[in-house]
């Protein structure tokens, strides 16, 4: 029996939140588990960089590919099946013992099956959303949040308890049972037959035509930089700097933030759908304020002396970094038409991700010079920077750039 489109929509929305859920978690267990690698496997800070670095230079390279997929093949056999294929490299990875192991593994099969989810989930949203579409795409993003912090503590618990390897373990056979899921229950959705579909080049050329997507992608990059640093780097600097366990520095370093960033991108959400009743362009204002009202609270988070007040600047780190958040693909399928909205997603993650997966390695070379505490601080810049061109973008360039209400 068909679900009616009223609840189907929900539906989605629900098994591409949990989808997503293990996407980010499946990401963040690294990171938590770093200094026990570390330990086991007596690999180099620049070395633990370059693995991070290298899942999201694989991302980034494969991502465009994933979006103009999207806009001409089934996106349910697209997202089930970069589900299945990265749990499985997230499962193997617990059996790597070298370096070249957890770039292969970690790096490139995980971050190339994780690149194929994104444009065509938010393309799929989209399509079944329209006056809901901020508030959907923010609770698709709100699985960023909960799948992070779960995965600092569970995560961190399991490689305390039970070895770093089971970690990856139990996340792997997760993401295959969800898989399975996925395939069961999501409608065969093939991209609308009666829209164009422009060649590689064509819809690239589209985009490039378009300064508001461009400053839009610059926004998010700015983001990215900062946000792959600090996912990679932060529970290892809390646990340096005030003498936590793996598992509560694992948990600090991530709860706060991510509960901050789930009210901020909700609240976000809400907000812009509201506001864009009446100014379209009110979707990147939101987003353009929020990152320059983020950016002293990232100087503090690092820079603080006490454990308070570190956590309470990553907490509103996290309100307004959510709060930019709800708008990224919102803002972006503003100025782009529907036959191509997996393929812009696809080249503005892979520009972001490819800029932003520089941070970790950069952060892990200078870390015995300049010091972690400085090098997280001064990522506080790239959300000016990131702030100030979205903000000329809508001021500027939308109102040329904006397309009718799709």
């Amino acid at each position: 029996m068909r679900v009616p489109e009223k609840r189907y929509k929900w539906e989605l929305l629900a098994l591409l939140w949990l989808a997503f859920f293990l996407n980010q978690a499946d990401r963040q267990i690294f990171s938590v588990v770093l200094p026990l690698i570390r330990e086991d496997l007596g690999l180099t800070d620049a070395e633990l960089g370059l693995i991070a670095s290298a899942l999201v230079w694989t991302y980034g390279l494969l991502v465009p590919v994933a979006g103009f997929a999207g806009d001409r093949f089934s996106r349910k056999m697209i997202i089930g099946s970069s589900l299945v294929f990265w749990s499985i490299a997230t499962l193997s990875t617990g059996f790597c013992t070298t370096l070249i192991q957890f770039v292969i593994l970690r790096g490139i099969a995980t971050g190339g099956g994780e690149a194929f989810y994104a444009p065509s989930a938010n393309a799929l949203i989209s399509h079944h959303h329209t006056t809901t579409r901020s508030f959907a795409l923010s609770l698709h993003q709100s699985a960023v949040y909960i799948g992070i912090i779960l995965s600092g503590v569970i995560a961190g618990y399991i490689g305390e308890v039970y070895g770093w390897q089971n970690a990856f373990f139990v996340f792997g056979f997760f993401g295959i049972i969800v898989g399975a899921l996925i395939f069961v229950r999501l409608r065969k959705d093939m991209p609308p037959a009666n829209f164009d579909k422009p060649a590689i080049l064509k819809t690239a050329g589209i985009i490039l035509k378009k300064p508001t997507a461009i400053l839009l992608t610059g926004g998010f990059a700015c983001m990215v930089f900062v946000n792959v640093a600090y996912l990679t780097w932060m529970p290892s600097f809390l646990a340096t700097k005030f003498g936590l366990s793996l598992a509560g520095a694992g948990f600090s370093a991530l709860f706060y933030h991510h509960v901050g960033a789930l009210a901020g991108v909700l609240a976000g959400g809400k907000l812009a759908d509201r506001l864009s009743l009446q100014d379209r362009k009110a979707r990147l204002l939101v987003q353009g304020v929020a990152l320059l009202a983020a950016s002293p609270f990232i100087f503090w988070m690092a820079a603080a002396t006490t454990e308070y007040v570190t956590y309470g600047a990553l907490f509103l780190f996290g309100v307004f970094r959510g709060a930019y958040d709800s708008n990224i693909f919102a803002s972006l399928y503003e100025v782009v038409p529907v036959a191509i909205r997996s393929s812009a997603s696809g080249l503005m993650l892979m520009c972001a991700f490819l800029a932003g997966a520089f941070s970790p390695y950069l952060l892990g070379v200078l870390k015995p010079t300049l010091g972690l505490s400085l090098g997280l601080s001064l990522l506080s810049v790239a959300y000016i920077v990131g702030g100030v061109l979205i903000i000329i973008a809508a001021l500027l360039f939308f109102k040329k750039d904006q397309i009718g209400l799709q």
